[in-house]
């Protein structure tokens, strides 16, 4: 499905997923991937461009430091998703709200990821989802479109997988952690759309900050004197609608019992994704720096 920018080589470092690429800090603040070689002298060969991180990865550390040690102490609690189905005039509108505990840029980038992400079953040694192709339309700053397919995994009857394809174009906002979401060809759907986006949950406020409760983060490093934990609110919208005969009863049961049984295993491969950075903590600045190396070899191969 591609290669993992940014978090990617982050996170598989610590859950032991396939190895790629991580940010480098640049002076303005902004995360950069690698480093612009002079290449004047050699014109047959174009300038790399420089690309822009939209996350703060040394913060993003920090955090998972501090996650890393209160595991130890007191294991975060995992609580289920909370998904609400309702149905208008055939017309199905999922409600999903997961917490997670790991920073919000970890979960975005993480749902974002070329390579799709963490979601592999390991009990059968499968990808829950991956992506079959990848194309960026339009960038603008931290917009972009993408046009991407997807194969999502589903037991038939407990008989056999079928991977189900999912042809969608995506609006990404990499600063505000916002993806809305489209279908231009998916398997027995007539409708298939929706949106999510991760907000920040300021884990330890109340214990540390009292009643000066904060309303940003850096409100919340400040009152909690660097030591709060930010965790991750996921808020999806999914609305689907099947194609006839399968939006009628009982074969629309069906087409909704398997978007919602998929969703929950997605989530669920989510949730055990920050479980392991939770045990495993950040990796090393040797390991990060080793990594830098195939950055900007990653970023064309996103842009082919």
């Amino acid at each position: 499905m591609g290669v993992f920018t940014g978090f990617g080589r982050w996170i598989n470092l610590n859950s032991q997923q396939p190895l790629k690429a991580e940010s480098k800090r640049s002076e303005n603040g902004e995360s950069k991937l690698g480093s612009e070689k002079d290449t004047n002298n050699v014109p047959a060969k174009k300038k790399k461009k420089k690309v822009v991180i939209y996350y703060d990865g040394k913060e993003d550390r920090r955090q998972e430091r501090l996650w890393h040690e209160a595991e130890k102490k007191h294991p975060w609690h995992i609580p289920p998703p909370k998904i609400k189905v309702t149905n208008k005039k055939g017309l199905y509108h999922m409600n999903i709200e997961l917490t997670v505990g790991t920073t919000p840029d970890i979960v975005y980038y993480t749902m974002t990821d070329p390579k799709g992400g963490p979601f592999f079953d390991y009990e059968k040694w499968r990808d829950l989802m991956k992506n079959t192709s990848r194309k960026v339309l339009k960038e603008n700053g931290p917009k972009r479109v993408i046009m991407v397919e997807k194969a999502v995994a589903y037991n038939f009857l407990s008989l056999t997988t079928i991977s189900i394809p999912i042809h969608l174009t995506m609006e990404e906002n990499r600063k505000d952690l916002t993806t809305k979401y489209k279908k231009e060809k998916v398997m027995l759907m007539k409708v298939f759309k929706g949106d999510y986006k991760v907000e920040p949950i300021y884990v330890d406020q109340k214990r540390l900050c009292k009643k000066r409760l904060p309303k940003s983060r850096e409100e919340y490093k400040k009152c909690s004197d660097g030591q709060g934990r930010i965790g991750s609110k996921l808020t999806i919208n999914q609305y689907f609608e099947p194609y006839p005969p399968f939006n009628i009863p009982p074969l629309s049961w069906f087409i909704r019992g398997i978007t919602i049984k998929t969703s929950k295993k997605l989530l669920n491969a989510l949730q055990q994704l920050a479980f392991n950075l939770r045990q495993a903590g950040p990796p090393s600045e040797e390991a990060i720096k080793a990594s830098e190396i195939e950055t900007v070899e990653a970023h064309n191969f996103l842009k082919i």
